[in-house]
């Protein structure tokens, strides 16, 4: 069987858990919790390639980021 590769190595998920509390992490949860972060990051990238693209830029900047996560 081939490895599903993902975006965020659910190593990190897990860390990111741990270092908020958590004692114990499943697997399944943190693949679960890598799925909605990738979707978020997801449609963070494509609101803040919109904004670029309204500034006339190919670059996507640190505010075009903050703009879009504020949304």
């Amino acid at each position: 069987m081939g490895r599903n590769i993902t975006t965020i190595p659910v190593s990190c998920v897990i860390r990111i858990l741990k270092k908020n509390g958590a004692n114990r992490v499943s697997k399944n949860a943190a693949t679960v919790l890598e799925s909605y972060l990738e979707d978020f990051a997801k449609t963070i990238s494509k609101r803040a390639i919109e904004f670029a693209a309204h500034s006339g830029r190919t670059t996507i900047m640190e505010s075009d980021v903050k703009l879009a996560a504020k949304e």
